[in-house]
């Protein structure tokens, strides 16, 4: 309980903070990053007092206390946020996602897989030399945290835990959170480049429909959700929870299928691959069936984006508070100088993707697109929306429609999805030059992809 109270009120006081401080609001970050990072602050001051007096210990113990189950939360609620992916959205056809999608879906994956090659490329070429103490897994923090983001950071955990190297979640978490600071600081840049320039349309400022406090005027505040179901019958809060673990059920049962499948294959065995993989991936399956079957067989629409966009979104918010605020500071202060090394050339990468790449492989309104990318790859997608908002903020581009489209394509593997869950243990395995091989082909493979765009053609229909 006190543990539920205390997670609550640090979420308020971010929230507060976040109202009150205009330098939050410009970089426009959430309020349960900044919840997460105040009570960083705050435990570790506590903690770090050599000889604390009575009332210290006393704070010290309170704190143990109310925070002693919060290192549990990240786990569970990750496999809430990833069952939530598909639940509730109508799934159209792989074909007519590739037609709307098309190129960017290709920029997509360059970038994402050039996260793989810019961490990998640096440990293999003298990171691994440089840095001895640090196994080869600390090549994916760049990507884990940066396409990733908070959620798949601290869904991770228990994968670095098992290889040996649970300092690794606490390195991601870092990295997730200086990755969503410079997507707002170095895409604002980009975007009044681009604006003298004239490579965009049009240039508004970010908080034009909530005002910079993040509250929605009381006139234009939009529905949170729709009751599907009567509250005698049953509360649609509780039936949509009820979809929700049964999404995740089907990820458990398929992660218990696989390893049990794994004692049948002696590289497998030995290794323990599928021992080691997160159930986050395997619940995102577990929507996916979910949707699948309540499009084919309900006929009353019963589950409702709305709702499930709420609950998702409220676990991801009590996700990264927790995760944060169990940020071990000493972990990150003992890889200051490779952590800096590897984030900073995940900024530059990014950065040379939106200033060199896009322009060459994107078709119209390329800035728009690639500025919305940014913001998703070094962030989540709704930092690339606030990007692509301020240079579309009617979405009069096709930016915004290939970019939803691409998204539902692009999650289930690279966002934290099968990929990503995968890479780490292959790093491990295969060693570290190999699963850079790989990278390297991925983004071959798709600059090839996007040189022959002229077969997909941008579509007007809308990605809901």
């Amino acid at each position: 309980m006190l543990s539920f109270i205390a997670l609550c009120i640090l979420l308020g006081i971010g929230h507060f903070l976040r109202g009150r401080i205009k330098l939050l609001q410009i970089l426009y970050l959430p309020s349960c990053i900044i919840a997460g990072i105040v009570g960083l602050i705050v435990i570790q001051s506590f903690a770090a007092i050599d000889q604390p007096g009575q009332t210290v210990q006393s704070i010290n113990t309170f704190l143990n206390s109310a925070t002693q189950h919060w290192n549990k939360l990240p786990g569970f609620l990750i496999n809430v946020v990833f069952a939530c992916l598909f639940l509730g959205t109508r799934l159209p056809k792989f074909g007519t996602l590739a037609k709307r999608a098309g190129p960017q879906l290709a920029y997509g994956q360059i970038v994402a897989w050039g996260q793989y090659v810019v961490g990998l490329g640096l440990w293999v070429l003298f990171m691994a030399k440089m840095f001895p103490s640090l196994p080869a897994m600390f090549a994916g923090i760049l990507p884990v945290g940066f396409e990733g983001g908070h959620g798949t950071a601290a869904g991770m955990g228990p994968v670095f835990a098992q290889h040996g190297w649970p300092a690794g979640k606490d390195l991601a978490l870092t990295s997730a959170t200086a990755g969503i600071i410079s997507a707002i600081v170095f895409g604002m840049v980009l975007i009044n480049i681009a604006a003298r320039k004239g490579y965009v349309q049009k240039h508004q400022t970010p908080f034009d429909k909530a005002g910079t406090n993040g509250i929605i005027p009381l006139s234009s505040r939009p529905s949170a959700g729709l009751l599907t179901v009567s509250s005698d019958a049953i509360e649609t809060l509780s039936l949509h929870l009820v979809f929700i673990a049964v999404a995740i059920a089907i990820g458990f049962a398929l992660q218990q299928g696989l390893i049990y499948c794994e004692r049948f294959n002696p590289w497998l065995s030995e290794h323990k691959f599928f021992h080691s993989f997160p159930l986050f991936p395997l619940c995102m399956i577990g929507g996916f069936i979910v949707q699948l079957l309540d499009d084919r067989f309900d006929k009353h629409h019963i589950i409702d984006l709305g709702i499930i966009r709420r609950l998702q979104n409220c676990s991801l918010d009590f996700l990264v508070v927790a995760a944060i605020a169990n940020i071990k500071l000493n972990v990150v202060i003992s890889a200051a100088a490779p952590l800096t090394i590897l984030i900073t050339a995940g900024i530059v990468w990014n950065v040379f993707c939106v200033a060199v790449l896009a322009k060459r492989l994107l078709p119209d309104a390329w800035f728009e697109r690639a500025i919305a990318e940014m913001g998703q790859s070094m962030g989540v997608t709704a930092t690339g929306l606030l990007l692509l908002r301020v240079v579309d903020p009617n979405y009069e581009t096709p930016a915004a429609n290939a970019f939803a489209c691409k998204q539902i394509l692009h999650e289930p593997f690279m966002g934290g999805g099968l990929w990503t869950s995968t890479a780490i243990p292959l790093i491990v395995i295969i060693g570290a030059p190999k699963v850079l091989g790989i990278a390297v082909a991925a983004v071959a493979f798709w600059v090839v992809m996007i040189l022959l765009s002229k077969l997909f053609r941008p579509a007007k229909p809308q990605c809901q």
